[in-house]
């Protein structure tokens, strides 16, 4: 590799028998790259998340007392500080606590595109991204890992939050209004009030789970508001890749044995998810020699914490991974 300009090797008479380190300019690749460069500066949502919760505070009540974007935003538009069309477009991404459907025009409107997945800040990955995870497992090599994701039922109605423990399988769903970030905290937060701190400290010492939306503000998820402030460290799986929190993508097809893909998770109750849950966990696994994830759960953290966490279990026979299993 040459130590002077221009620092590559193309076009060095030696380059055949030289045995050092090469270093070649490919101008397809260095084009690719600065495309991909430029491409993702311009994609996502400049506001970090002290913005999207401060320009939340303001218009969310309001909008729940019937008033209209534009009339929030010409009241507002030195508090707000962004455009009319960015207002929506942050309501879109359902990065508030309102939703399209509390907009009554906006409802009645046929999208005119796909709009793409939006995060709150872009710098919310770093420090968090795959690699940082790995590199804090081998730091921490007796650490348990959480994985967390979303089950989307049908498109913009109601969702489930999914939080799987990986040592035990045990898997917890909670059901919520609508797939955005400040439905995840409030989930988070319960959790963290019913367990205590300290429980919670040993339960979720690290999180890992997709670039969904909903997950795009973590430091709400890793600190709690009083002492101690520190509860969780929160990763990104890198993009596309499902596979680096394959154990919960596992848990997940069980699941849909119960709630079929494309399926509408409207009419469905915090209890029927719980009973779901139950026999999902109830359900012996090979890789746990033949123990239900319950049972393991059970043998590391005491059934008391299971009652906490609202779970209980079911006699093997009395097992159903049907639809059958919620119908009323």
């Amino acid at each position: 590799m040459k130590n002077k300009p221009p620092y590559v090797c193309n076009g060095c008479g030696n380059l055949p028998k030289c045995t050092l380190l090469k270093r070649i300019y490919d101008p397809a690749d260095a084009h690719e790259m600065a495309h991909r460069a430029i491409s993702e500066s311009r994609t996502g949502i400049l506001s970090n998340e002290d913005d999207i919760a401060r320009i939340n505070r303001i218009i969310s009540p309001l909008v729940r007392n019937g008033q209209s974007l534009h009339q929030i935003y010409l009241d507002h538009v030195d508090d707000l500080m962004c455009s009319e069309k960015t207002l929506y477009n942050y309501v879109d991404a359902q990065l508030f606590d309102i939703r399209n459907i509390d907009l009554p025009r906006k409802v009645k409107y046929r999208p005119r595109y796909k709009h793409p997945e939006f995060k709150v800040d872009r710098g919310c990955r770093i420090g968090r991204s795959y690699s940082d995870f790995q590199k804090f497992l081998a730091d921490n090599p007796e650490t348990t890992v959480v994985q967390m994701d979303s089950v989307i039922g049908r498109v913009g109605g109601k969702c489930l939050l999914t939080i799987h423990f990986v040592e035990s399988s045990l898997m917890l769903a909670f059901l919520r209004d609508a797939n955005t970030s400040g439905s995840v905290i409030r989930i988070i937060n319960a959790l963290d009030e019913i367990l205590g701190a300290q429980t919670f400290d040993r339960l979720f010492p690290c999180i890992l789970t997709d670039n969904g939306s909903e997950f795009s503000n973590p430091k709400e998820i890793e600190y709690r508001k009083n002492y101690p402030y520190l509860r969780t460290k929160l990763f990104y799986c890198d993009g596309a890749s499902p596979y680096q929190k394959g154990s919960c993508e596992v848990n997940h097809e069980l699941i849909r044995r119960v709630l079929p893909k494309g399926s509408s998770f409207d009419d469905l109750t915090q209890k029927d998810v719980f009973l779901m849950m139950d026999h999902i966990n109830s359900y012996k696994r090979k890789k746990l020699n033949d123990r239900s994830p319950y049972e393991t759960f059970s043998f590391y953290y005491g059934e008391d914490l299971l009652k906490k966490l609202g779970c209980l279990p079911v006699a093997a026979e009395n097992i159903i991974l049907k639809p059958k299993l919620l119908k009323k």
